[in-house]
Formats: C-alpha cells, sequence, structure tokens
C-alpha cells in the first residue's frame, strides 16, 4: 500500500513543474533586448539632440563666405561643433597668453560691477572649473557612510580633508567632506562632513561605484577577491593557450 505512493516522490514532483511557456521566453528576450538596446538609443538622441541644438546656435553666427549652405544650400550636421571646439580652443590659446589674460581680466572686471550678471557669471564659472578640474578636487574613493540613521548605510564619495572653521567648531576632530549622491541622478547629492572614524574606505573605483549608484544596486562590481581570481583564470588560459600552440608547433612549453 505505501509502495506506489512513494515511487510518485521526486520523480512526480519534477514532472508535475510547469514548463516556462512561449510568453515567459518572449518576455526574458525583451527585457535583455531592453537593457541592450534602450542605452544605446538614449546615447544616440542624446548626441544628436547637443549636435542640433550646437548647430542651431552656432551655423546662424558663422559668415556667408565660410558656411557652407551658402555653397550647397543644405546644413552640414556637426559643422556647428566644429566651429564650437575650435573657437573654444582658440580661446583657451589665447588665454593663456599674457594679452589674452589681460582681455579676460577687463571682462571679468566689466562683469564684476553687474549686479545680477555678476553672480550668475560667478557661479557657472565655479561649477566649470569645479566639473573640468582635474587636481585634488575630483573625489579620492568611494565609501560608505552611516544615512540618514544610525544603521543605514549609503554610498558616498571622498572629496577632501574636512579644513577651517567646521573643523574648529567640532573640537578639532579629523574629519572628512563626502558628496552623498542620489539615485539615479548622482549629480544631485548632499555635502556631509563626517567623523574619519566613521567612514569605511571602499575598494570599488569611483567609476564603480557611479555605476551602482545609478542603477539602484543592480550594478555590483566585483570585490577584490573576485578580482583575484578572474585574474588567476585569465593568466591560466593564457598559459594553456601558449601551451596548446606549442604542441601544435613541435616545441611543447612546459
Amino acid at each position: 500500500m505505501a509502495g506506489p505512493a512513494k515511487t510518485g516522490g521526486a520523480g512526480g514532483g519534477a514532472k508535475g513543474r510547469p514548463r516556462p511557456g512561449f510568453w515567459h521566453y518572449a518576455r526574458a528576450n525583451f527585457l535583455t533586448g531592453l537593457v541592450v538596446v534602450v542605452p544605446i538609443v538614449l546615447t544616440i538622441y542624446l548626441t544628436w539632440a547637443f549636435i542640433t541644438f550646437v548647430d542651431d546656435k552656432v551655423v546662424p553666427l558663422v559668415p556667408a563666405p565660410y558656411n557652407p549652405r551658402t555653397y550647397i544650400d543644405a546644413d552640414i550636421p556637426g559643422f556647428g561643433v566644429v566651429i564650437f571646439l575650435v573657437f573654444t580652443a582658440i580661446v583657451g590659446y589665447l588665454a593663456k597668453r599674457v594679452f589674452g589674460m589681460q582681455l579676460i581680466r577687463l571682462g571679468e572686471d566689466i562683469v564684476s560691477r553687474m549686479p545680477v550678471v555678476r553672480s550668475v557669471y560667478n557661479a557657472l564659472k565655479q561649477i566649470i572649473e569645479t566639473v573640468l578640474s582635474q587636481s585634488a578636487s575630483s573625489f579620492r574613493q568611494a565609501c560608505l557612510v552611516e544615512y540618514p540613521r544610525q544603521g543605514i548605510w549609503a554610498i558616498a564619495f571622498v572629496a577632501t580633508d574636512t579644513r577651517g572653521e567646521i573643523v574648529e567648531r567640532m573640537g578639532g576632530e579629523e574629519m572628512v567632506s563626502v558628496f552623498l549622491p542620489t539615485t539615479p541622478n548622482p549629480t544631485s547629492g548632499f555635502l556631509l562632513f563626517v567623523p574619519k572614524k566613521d567612514v569605511i574606505l571602499l575598494d570599488m573605483t569611483i567609476e564603480e561605484a557611479a555605476k551602482l549608484v545609478i542603477s539602484a544596486g543592480l550594478v555590483v562590481p566585483p570585490t577584490k577577491a573576485e578580482r583575484a581570481a578572474a585574474l588567476r583564470n585569465t593568466e591560466a588560459r593564457k598559459r594553456a593557450i601558449a601551451r596548446a600552440a606549442g604542441v601544435k608547433n613541435g616545441t611543447p612549453k612546459v
């Protein structure tokens, strides 16, 4: 009596499990394709939108003898971008020279006398210098800080060691200035002054931490041990390929 009941155990469970249908595979393939197609389409769209925007603003300013529209009665996509890049490079070249520096200083003196324009110009200049700077003002390392309360951790970027009045007000304790980005837009966030002892430094790079933030935790970078294992596997495959090539050529390598 008990025999037949036992026979239908594991095998019956496996047979009774429904197989994924057509729509399951179609949905999986669609999501996979979406992950591949969406970044490409967005990149192309944003690039084309930027080129079109710059062309619309710059090309009308080009004199007629130098404007391709005068001769071929058509717009060349990217012509305005090229003119903008060349113009910017020339301005940068002149700015490095004494004459160019004097002109820039004169222009900034004029702008500094305009109440509203002065504030906008100084803010934009500071933002651009910060973004384009490749010196110590860039982020140093990714880290973990407790935010928004104790026991909950968030990814942040170490900007620099905190100095000045803030350290004095905190009793001289060693602190670091960290930028806590928001998800999925890491360009906005919060500036936090955190005691150095409360910051956990991470091995992942700034780019890997930014991908982790943008993807809302879906794109997880490999750990140091995983990187080392992948490197060992790569080296082992290279040695195997080299030995196989040596055997094929009649000179086996040990």
